[in-house]
Order: C-alpha cells, then sequence, then structure tokens
C-alpha cells in the first residue's frame, strides 16, 4: 500500500512540472490572449536569455557556489559584440584597423564573458574568497567597464546578419529557441554523460571527499564559472540582437531571475542537488508568470512583489526538503 509520504516524495520530483501547468491552466482562464500562437512564442523567446543564463547558474550552484556578475557580464559582452561588428577594432599603436564579421564578433563576445567566468573562478579558488562577495565585485567591475566601454550610450544599427540571432526564424521556430535548446542539450550531457557532470556534482555533495577522490576542485569551479561567464554573453548577444542595440544597463537584475529560475528549478543552494533540465522548468515559470502578470495589466511594481514571495516560497520549500532528507 502506497504511503502519503511516498505520494508526497513522487509528486516532489514533478513540482516544477505540476506548477507549471497550474500557472498556465489560471492563466489561460483569466487572460484569453495567454494560450494564443503569438504569445506561447513571445514568451518562448523571452524566456531564451534567462534560460542560458539559469543553465550556467545552476552548474555554479551545483557546486554550492553562486554567481551574482552574469546581468553585468551579459551587458558588457553584448557592447563588445555590438561594437565590434559595428565598427570594427582600430589598433592605433600598429596603425591597423580589424574589421568583425557577426559571427567573428559573437565568438570574441562570448570569450570575454569566458575570460570574466574564468576570472571569478580563479578568484574564489586561487584567494578563497567567498563567491557571493568575489562575484559581486564582478557585477560591479563589469557594469563600470560597460559604461566605460560604451560612454553611457547605445550602439545602434547593428546590421540584418546579427539581428537574425535574435528576431530571424528557421524552420518555423525563433533562433533564440534554437540557440537555447542546444544550450540546454550540450548541458545535460555534460551533467549526465561525463566525468566532468560527475566531479561537479560530488563537490557540491562533499568537496572534503571529492578532494580525497582526486578531483581536481579549483579546475572544476574555475571551469563552471567560466561556462557560465560564457552562457551569460550568449544571453547578451541574443538580448543585443532582439533590440538591434546594445544598452549600457542592459541585464539589470537578470542575476536574480536566473538563481529564481534555478531554485525554483529544485536545485538546491547547498549544492549537489539539482538539473539543468530543472532550471529550464524555473525559466519557463519565470517567464510565464511575468508574461501572466503583464496580460493581466498588475502594476510593475507588484510583479517584483509576487516575483520576490515565489523566490521565498521556493527556498522555504528547499530548506524543508533538506532538512526532511
Amino acid at each position: 500500500m502506497i504511503t502519503l509520504k511516498k505520494h508526497l516524495s513522487y509528486s516532489a520530483k514533478f513540482q516544477s512540472l505540476i506548477a507549471l501547468f497550474v500557472l498556465c491552466l489560471v492563466l489561460s482562464l483569466l487572460s484569453e490572449n495567454f494560450l494564443t500562437t503569438a504569445n506561447v512564442w513571445n514568451i518562448l523567446r523571452q524566456v531564451s536569455v534567462n534560460i542560458c543564463l539559469s543553465v550556467g547558474m545552476t552548474l555554479v550552484v551545483l557546486t554550492a557556489g553562486i554567481d551574482l556578475s552574469v546581468g553585468s557580464i551579459l551587458a558588457l559582452c553584448g557592447a563588445v559584440s555590438a561594437t565590434l561588428v559595428s565598427y570594427g577594432l582600430e589598433l592605433e599603436i600598429f596603425n591597423l584597423f580589424v574589421g568583425f564579421g557577426p559571427l567573428s564578433a559573437i565568438m570574441v563576445g562570448i570569450a570575454v564573458g569566458w575570460c570574466l567566468g574564468w576570472f571569478n573562478g580563479w578568484t574564489i579558488t586561487r584567494f578563497k574568497v567567498p563567491p557571493f562577495v568575489a562575484t559581486l565585485a564582478m557585477l560591479t567591475i563589469a557594469r563600470g567597464i560597460t559604461m566605460l566601454w560604451t560612454g553611457g550610450f547605445p550602439i545602434n544599427n547593428l546590421g540584418k546578419e546579427f539581428a537574425y540571432i535574435g528576431t530571424g526564424w528557421f524552420l518555423g521556430i525563433p533562433m533564440p529557441v534554437w540557440i537555447t535548446a542546444i544550450v540546454v542539450i550540450i548541458a545535460v550531457i555534460l551533467t549526465k554523460k561525463t566525468p566532468f557532470g560527475r566531479h561537479i556534482y560530488a563537490i557540491g555533495g562533499n568537496e572534503r571527499a571529492a578532494r580525497l577522490s582526486g578531483v581536481n576542485i579549483y579546475k572544476v569551479k574555475m571551469m563552471v564559472y567560466a561556462i557560465a561567464g560564457a552562457l551569460a554573453a550568449v544571453g547578451g548577444i541574443i538580448v543585443t540582437s532582439r533590440l538591434d542595440s546594445a544598452q549600457p544597463n542592459a541585464g539589470l537584475t537578470y542575476e536574480l531571475d536566473a538563481i529564481a529560475a534555478v531554485v525554483i528549478g529544485g536545485t538546491s543552494l547547498s549544492g549537489g542537488k539539482g538539473s539543468v533540465m530543472g532550471a529550464v522548468l524555473g525559466g519557463i515559470i519565470i517567464g510565464v508568470l511575468n508574461n501572466g502578470l503583464v496580460l493581466l495589466n498588475v502594476s510593475p511594481f507588484w510583479q517584483q512583489v509576487v516575483k520576490g514571495l515565489v523566490i521565498l516560497l521556493a527556498v522555504i520549500i528547499d530548506k524543508a526538503k533538506a532538512r526532511e532528507e
């Protein structure tokens, strides 16, 4: 005979999916525009950026870390790619001008994100700086560099080829959705099918035991933060492409949405437990919630209150589950 406790344990595995279903059901009853095809594609385009950030954040949180800098890294990498594709790079010392196509500008932007994330990991592992403090510092540094890079002004008119990344369609599906799907598939394979993924979970579960087992803690953590930075850059390129403009203040509070998606998706803030697909569901829940509140004409101020309460509830549930285990 199946006990109530077993029922609850079984349903807890699908809590994010259940929450998404209930949320969609309620919003479809409250707004006739919610389940339209146009709105569904709009939601998927909007959540694509947060899912990219959330995937990287999941890898970080699985090691019992946190990354508060992804929003600022997103803005800086978007600005770098936009500048290169629009104006190229002039090296006055060598009297040299280097032009960049969309693909090469994107690769440079992702490389910048990787390096900034790697620097986060290096600071955390080399100097034993708490992840919260190290990434908070990078949040400020990257935002400041973005303002210096852009002069505080947006970079516009990036060209049709670059804009296609964020606004184009391929086989009837928006390009941001394709990009996000590729990111998610790679991340799932990385975490589930490779030694690197097993090392991530081992570090979050018990770092001391992982070290004694021969896991290179420093290398894994640096790689995790580097990947998070690179995925923030991917999100920045999508945002910049969609707007056809690199905004100096892009990505503000995006790190909070990413953390919310990770927690709502069932990843433990203590590390070692969670999944990439959980973060994807969490990102979709956040996107659906934002979209629904807009359709219902809820004040932006109340939207922040609701989102904060949802995050708090998710953390409370996470802590309650941890105590039961």
